[in-house]
């Protein structure tokens, strides 16, 4: 009995010496690679996580890698997020998607507004992603393009001449090809326009003028995304009107947006992280494809251009600004 009380009392006198040596609970370090830095979506990204029990100096720790624009950095910036040894990599944009995967094969990826990703050869397929790969995507992606293009017609009837405003990449040959197939049903003519140099932006919107084009359509490139706010101004000083991929250019005087919800993407991609983290492999999460699309219309920017937006469109909006 006393060698009992003995080992007992020497557990109880150690105990706290026990705690003490306890590693502290885990921190998980999250690389963040974005292309275009994006302060609102980044903030739904965060407030996600927090939202999931991940708290920014608590247990978790955010790596952010911006490349401002310039797609040679993100090779080197990703890279850089490899030799910090991340937990996981969160990508923006098709190109962060593709430098990411490019340098690692181990870390869990999860990319989020991306098109055409089994294309791209980023997942062997979105039911079964088959890699580190793993998020979402902003499929039906090119497909898109046709119902923009009747949008556009409806709200503008008088346009004759569509310029396609996008960068050159592979999803460049569908967004050309269903935009043109829309495009003859209402005796349009679409022509893309390639913006891989955003110095030379005033170039190419210069080029299209004249060309004499007499409306915009914008692809969903995170490099064109960068650049919205100079064609914008150059869309309303020429009295273009233009449809857009995401509501932030109508929020910013565009005259009408068809397509995704960001906000709800970065709000999505946080709960990929939170599935990798607790043990899920990437290879077995499907790629989530967007199943809402959203029409947002800028009345004042309508008025300014001299339109008056049909009641049959006004009526399948989802947001006015009126």
């Amino acid at each position: 009995m006393r060698l009992i009380g003995l080992v007992l009392a020497l557990s109880l006198a150690l105990a706290p010496l026990a705690a003490e040596a306890q590693p502290a609970g885990k921190v998980w370090r999250i690389g963040l690679l974005i292309l275009v830095s994006a302060p609102p979506f980044e903030e739904v990204f965060r407030q996600s996580l927090k939202d999931s029990g991940y708290i920014e100096g608590q247990n978790v720790t955010l790596e952010w890698r911006r490349a401002e624009g310039q797609r040679e950095r993100l090779a080197d910036l990703a890279a850089e997020l490899v030799q910090q040894r991340v937990d996981v990599i969160v990508t923006a944009s098709n190109d962060a998607a593709s430098a990411a995967k490019a340098a690692t094969t181990t870390i869990p990826i999860v990319m989020t507004a991306v098109g055409d990703p089994e294309r791209r050869g980023l997942v062997m397929s979105l039911s079964r992603p088959g890699g580190n790969v793993t998020g979402l995507t902003l499929d039906p992606g090119a497909e898109i393009a046709s119902k923009m293009v009747e949008l556009l017609k409806e709200a503008a009837p008088r346009i004759t001449k569509v310029a396609l405003i996008t960068v050159r990449g592979s999803g460049l040959p569908l967004w050309t090809e269903h935009s043109n197939n829309a495009a003859k049903a209402y005796g349009l003519r679409v022509q893309p326009f390639v913006i891989d140099d955003p110095h030379r932006v005033s170039d190419v919107l210069g080029q299209l003028m004249r060309e004499k084009h007499d409306a915009l359509m914008v692809t969903t490139s995170a490099l064109i995304f960068s650049l919205r706010r100079h064609i914008l101004d150059f869309a309303m000083k020429n009295r273009l009107p233009g449809i857009y991929p995401f509501r932030p250019y109508v929020d910013d005087g565009g005259l009408m947006a068809y397509g995704v919800e960001l906000k709800d993407m970065f709000r999505r991609a946080a709960l990929y992280v939170d599935k990798i983290l607790k043990g899920a492999k990437p290879a077995d999460l499907p790629v989530e494809q967007p199943t809402k699309f959203e029409l947002v219309i800028n009345l004042k920017t309508a008025k300014a251009l001299g339109l008056t937006i049909p009641p049959s469109v006004l009526g399948r909006a989802d947001h006015v600004i009126e």
